[in-house]
């Protein structure tokens, strides 16, 4: 299983799918929200692995 994990909510989903799919899963904006990795950023088209834990980082912006 993948766990995604965004402030203090945590899901677990099947790997296999990309990172923007799991996002779109979970009823989450892929436009708000960095992927991370094992400390690294990944991309939306990176595919998911069993075991993986991926911490979603909401994008801030302000003027």
């Amino acid at each position: 299983m993948v766990k995604v994990i965004l402030r203090n909510r945590e899901w677990e989903l099947r790997p296999g799918m990309t990172v923007r799919s799991a996002i779109l899963k979970l009823g989450l904006d892929p436009e708000a929200v960095l992927a991370v990795r094992d400390g690294q950023l990944i991309n939306e088209a990176t595919l998911t692995r069993d075991g993986d834990t991926i911490k979603l980082v909401a994008v801030i912006s302000g003027g």
